[in-house]
């Protein structure tokens, strides 16, 4: 297996739980199984990389906060409002690290790609504001449709938008990426 299908895997693998429990059980089992699921999922990253993303652990912390609020105040209104807060957080992250000259995606993606400066800025605009618009277009289908439409919402159309964004960001991550210098031997 690649590491980019098992980080693939590890990633999706928590809300492909909670969709299945949800449609056999309810959205409490489906909340409990999430939550284990995120920190089995974490464990396992761990023990195969060595290492945790901050994205990784703040989504984690997210699950467990807002999962552990709709268990303990039976709301499921807290699993909406995570997805909403969590997609502006990661806007917030990439927009206002570019106020301060901080290219956040760069530090993210910087192992896998090799651009200019100028493009790394130019790519956190479009993952920035796309992260804003998901906010804004997950806080309108959830005040607006019912439980159960946004669930499938979140799985069935928030999941493929954003392979979509990132398949439409590689011909410009393609365009602008070189090959590292080799050192000379």
């Amino acid at each position: 297996m690649t590491p980019q299908l098992r980080r693939l895997l590890l990633d999706l693998g928590p809300l492909v739980l909670f969709f299945a429990t949800y449609k056999l059980l309810n959205v409490y089992a489906a909340t409990t199984v999430l939550m284990v699921a995120v920190v089995g999922s974490l464990s396992l990253t761990y023990v195969l990389e060595k290492r945790l993303s901050a994205m990784s652990l703040f989504t984690a912390a997210m699950v467990l906060i807002f999962g552990g609020l709709t268990l303990y105040l039976r709301d499921q209104s807290f699993l909406k409002i995570k997805v909403t807060l969590l997609y502006g957080f990661f806007s917030a992250v990439l927009l206002g690290g570019l106020a301060f000259k901080r290219l956040y995606i760069k530090v993210i993606f910087g192992e896998a790609f090799n651009m200019a400066d100028g493009a790394w800025r130019q790519l956190t605009w479009r993952w920035g504001i796309f992260f804003l618009a998901l906010a804004v277009l997950n806080e309108g289908v959830w005040r607006n449709v019912s439980f159960d439409s946004w669930v499938y919402f979140k799985v069935w159309g928030i999941i493929p938008l954003i392979f979509l964004f990132a398949l439409a960001q590689t011909p410009f991550v393609m365009k602008h990426h070189s090959e590292p210098e080799k050192p000379a031997d």
